[in-house]
């Protein structure tokens, strides 16, 4: 295995301007699936609001009296129409507030990163690009045409945080979803056919892996 691959740079003409060094350590580790599917489960399960609530016998309004004697009838006994069986009653195990979230190593959330990144490079599916728009001025149609240049697939854009004109010319796309190069996550290069990174993104998110590390 080697220790270096490549990846081919282009600028928003699809032209090649040089050629980018992706770490194997990053980009060519053994694929995890498990390892990713907890993490990404974790991700989605911190993402729930977990709000829900029901009211039981005890909080619903009303009932306070019998709704009928207790003998004569010939019915079931009851004692108040706020209970589960009655339409308006209260709700048994029903679901209540609560935390979802479930705590994910740090280590186990980088290393199923490198997995997923490792997946898509080795499939051809990564990307670098020098930037989207060759002007100032935000442009949709121009920053899409150079994405088109690489992938014509669903795709994860990685920009660094000061690139607000990639932000903006992008973020409108249905197709494409934008994030920042210290925020890349499993859930977000799984749930994406193609990884686009800025060269400037690709250098943030190399440097900030080798401090991590040390």
């Amino acid at each position: 295995m080697a220790d270096v691959l490549s990846v081919d740079i282009v600028d928003s003409t699809g032209q090649k301007t040089g050629t980018a060094e992706l770490p194997a350590e990053v980009f060519d580790v053994e694929l995890n699936i498990p390892l990713m599917h907890q993490v990404v489960v974790a991700q989605l399960a911190a993402a729930r609001q977990g709000t829900h609530a029901t009211k039981n016998r005890g909080a619903v309004r009303g009932g306070g009296r019998k709704p009928y004697r207790q003998k004569g009838t010939g019915r079931a006994r009851q004692g108040s129409t706020r209970a589960p069986q009655f339409v308006g009653g209260g709700v048994v195990h029903g679901p209540q507030p609560r935390d979802y979230s479930q705590r994910t190593p740090k280590k186990m959330k980088a290393a199923a990163l490198r997995s997923a990144l490792s997946d898509r490079a080795r499939n051809g599916r990564l990307h670098v690009i020098t930037e989207f728009l060759a002007s100032e001025t935000p442009s949709t149609k121009g920053a899409l045409s150079g994405l088109r240049n690489l992938t014509d697939r669903k795709a994860l854009v990685v920009v660094e945080r000061t690139d607000t004109l990639s932000v903006l010319s992008l973020r409108n796309l249905p197709d494409v979803l934008v994030t920042w190069a210290d925020q890349l996550n499993t859930y977000d290069v799984l749930v994406n056919d193609d990884v686009v990174f800025t060269a400037a993104a690709l250098d943030t998110f190399l440097g900030k892996g080798e401090e991590e590390s040390k």
